[in-house]
């Protein structure tokens, strides 16, 4: 018996979402933006994805912009405002966190070369943003500040609605004093400081209601909520202002250049249709059980642990270990042998041999998050799979401690 453990970097595509999808690849395979019979087929598809994605994050369909995935829609959120900013001569000022993906603390680290300002927030132990701190750093030529939902490695759930509540708060007495100046001397209209969220790994799990998040921006990836890769979705609340960075076509009502890729979006919209108040409800009730099963098991089983994902505020799927004296890779490539899937982190940045960012700004020493085990559970995890994995786990992290001279002589 194969067991996945991984769905935080991706998931298997839902039946109804790839029965959905096939047509698109044969019958329905015209390009949207043609104008005759079969681009217009291809067109009805995604209008409807478009409808559909509009209802889950509750906005207008022309506040979505379909990209292929969360990265380029992190991309296009934080470098096309940006644009705005630059071309009109300011030195915009932004804000982001510590433990963000690499697709955004990447685009900042390039901003930040060309003379933006850049402040990146702490969190605490458990991995969650230091509002205060946050608020502190905001100034009068702030602009951006993108705060992801949650994070990927250890499940944290960030403030994301009070953090959007603050800055709504700032926005309007900034408007507020500048309509109380009058007339001539008031001046121009004050900017605004725009919020992004990456959504990316809450969207399964947790309310995603634009307006309920006090967002105007939110990226997602359908590859995560049982949808297929390469396509994802960026929200633009109306009169955010965008540019496009990726030119050399007029599609996504010129904001985003490239061929939609229609099969993706019919399937991200399927996708996103399955997950009801009612679904989501019940699988996190489901997985959020498993998942405490898991951990209890092993905190019973194994001893010299350390648990990184703070229950009490993360989504229901990660239970991330850290396993004192044993290297990740070795556990991982040992669970993996024995037909258990799991990861040492966000799969995107697999190939490096560096320690967790997310787990260095947590606190957690350099040696302990090398240490470290990402299990995250689906909709389709069973009871049996949690009892193979505490059955073939112990021995595995016992048998690795045995190789480590370093750790027997700690004990």
């Amino acid at each position: 018996m194969n067991i996945y453990f991984d769905h935080s970097a991706t998931t298997p595509v839902d039946k109804e979402v790839l029965k959905e999808i096939l047509p698109y690849f044969t019958q329905k395979f015209g390009n949207a933006s043609s104008i005759h019979n079969f681009g217009q087929t291809a067109l009805v598809g995604v209008d409807q994805a478009r409808d559909r994605t509009a209802k889950f994050f509750n906005c207008e369909p022309e506040e979505i912009i379909f990209t292929s995935g969360a990265t380029e829609s992190n991309n296009l959120a934080i470098r096309g405002l940006l644009r705005n900013f630059k071309s009109a001569g300011k030195k915009p000022h932004i804000i982001t966190s510590v433990i963000e993906h690499d697709a955004i603390l990447e685009p900042f680290a390039e901003l930040e070369k060309d003379g933006v300002e850049v402040s990146r927030i702490g969190v605490d132990s458990h991995g969650i943003v230091k509002i205060a701190e946050l608020e502190k750093a905001i100034k009068e030529n702030t602009v951006l500040i993108s705060i992801m939902y949650v994070n990927s490695e250890v499940g944290s759930i960030q403030p994301v609605r009070e953090i959007g509540k603050i800055i709504k708060k700032i926005n309007n007495k900034k408007l507020t004093d500048w309509q109380k100046q009058g007339g001539k001397n008031r001046g121009a209209k004050p900017q605004p400081i725009y919020f992004h969220t990456d959504a990316t790994q809450a969207v399964n799990f947790l309310n995603c209601d634009t307006k309920y998040l006090h967002v105007d921006m939110l990226s997602m990836s359908g590859h995560k909520i049982y949808g297929p890769k390469g396509v994802g979705a960026l929200f633009v609340k109306s009169g955010t202002p965008i540019s496009a960075i990726q030119l050399g076509g007029h599609h996504e009502k010129n904001r985003r250049s490239g061929t939609l890729n229609v099969p993706g979006i019919v399937g991200l919209g399927k996708a996103l249709n399955l997950l009801d108040t009612k679904a989501v409800e019940k699988n996190n009730k489901k997985i959020a059980k498993l998942r405490d099963s898991l951990v209890a098991g092993i905190k019973k089983q194994v001893p010299d642990i350390v648990l990184n994902t703070y229950c009490e505020q993360a989504v229901p799927s990660h239970a991330h270990f850290s396993f004192i004296g044993v290297e990740g890779e070795s556990a991982l490539i040992s669970l993996d042998l024995a037909g258990i899937a799991v990861s040492t982190g966000s799969a995107c940045a697999s190939g490096s041999l560096k320690a967790s960012h997310v787990l260095l700004a947590m606190g957690i020493e350099q040696e302990v998050a090398h240490n470290s085990i990402r299990f995250t559970l689906g909709k389709h995890t069973t009871k049996e799979e949690i009892k193979k994995v505490l059955k073939v786990l112990p021995p595995i992290i016992a048998r690795l401690r045995k190789m480590n001279p370093l750790y027997k002589d700690k004990k």
